[in-house]
């Protein structure tokens, strides 16, 4: 009889409990989200899936990001990150991670919503890393809304230039330089398909990347290039206590999912190693949900 290996997924980081979390503000810092979140520090082990391969991350300094960074890393891949220039500390952080793993490692302060920074950047990684086999987009920004007749146009048109028009600009600029077999993996969000009303520009962003991930896929499926999506559900990161939600809301996080907690970065890095690798071979325009739980 073979010992059980599996692990209850409701009890798996159950003792990471909320406090009441006041707005860290934005953007948010690894040092000021407590507990820890776990990025899969100590606890991913690579197999190789990835070796030879070049990535480009946005968003990598940390929460998601940098749970995929660590993993593609210790799957063989060399690793460049994109992060505000507020965020140094954590995308160094990040960073040592991945020359740990004894892989090139580089990262970028950059704001992408400014001109010409999408070129910047892929114009940096290509020099840096001799050229681009895997693009994550997964920058993002969100703030908690009171209602529709108090919303900010200019916060609507932060998250819109940052969640979208960034990763249109970001993609346009990489896929001449992506050959067949690349792949372009974008962050979306069980938002996409139940949106909350505080987050209702954000989430109409999610639900936006979602199309622009299943049209970039029927046009660029002919060039070799595959196109797919994760879509989180309540995850433990920076950006949750720098949205402004009420202290309640943070605390109680994650709770109203089948599993009946948040998830933690460490456990989306499988599915995007899955998503950038050969066992993905047959896999485009897939929406791939980590959600707890909750339907999507």
């Amino acid at each position: 009889m073979t010992e059980q290996t599996q692990q209850d997924p409701r009890d798996k980081h159950k003792s990471d409990e909320f406090p009441a979390h006041g707005d860290i503000g934005q953007p948010g810092l690894n040092r000021e989200t407590t507990p820890d979140p776990d990025h899969g520090e100590s606890s991913y082990r690579g197999s190789g899936k990835l070796e030879g391969n070049k990535a480009l991350i946005t968003g990598g300094d940390s929460g998601i990001g940098r749970a995929v960074a660590i993993a593609y890393a210790r799957e063989g891949a060399d690793v460049a990150i994109v992060h505000l220039p507020e965020e140094q500390e954590d995308a160094e952080a990040t960073l040592k991670y991945v020359q740990e793993a004894g892989q090139r490692g580089h990262a970028y302060a950059t704001d992408l919503r400014e001109t010409n920074a999408a070129e910047g950047v892929i114009g940096n990684a290509l020099k840096d890393l001799g050229g681009i086999d895997i693009l994550v987009l997964n920058a993002a920004y969100q703030k908690a809304r009171e209602g529709i007749d108090q919303i900010s146009i200019d916060e609507v048109k932060k998250v819109f230039d940052t969640n979208l028009v960034a990763h249109i600009a970001v993609a346009r600029e990489a896929v001449p330089h992506l050959k067949a077999g690349s792949s372009i993996i974008t962050t979306t969000s069980v938002q996409a398909e139940n949106p909350a009303p505080p987050l209702l520009d954000y989430a109409m962003t999610k639900s936006a990347q979602k199309a622009f991930t299943e049209a970039l896929a029927l046009e660029l499926g002919p060039k070799g290039i595959r196109v797919n999506a994760v879509a989180p559900g309540p995850i433990w990161t920076p950006l949750i206590p720098a949205t402004g939600f009420p202290e309640d809301k943070v605390q109680e996080f994650g709770t109203d999912t089948p599993l009946q907690r948040a998830g933690q970065p460490a456990e989306l890095a499988g599915a995007y190693v899955y998503l950038a690798s050969e066992d993905a071979s047959y896999t485009s325009g897939a929406i791939l949900p980590v959600t707890g739980g909750k339907p999507f």
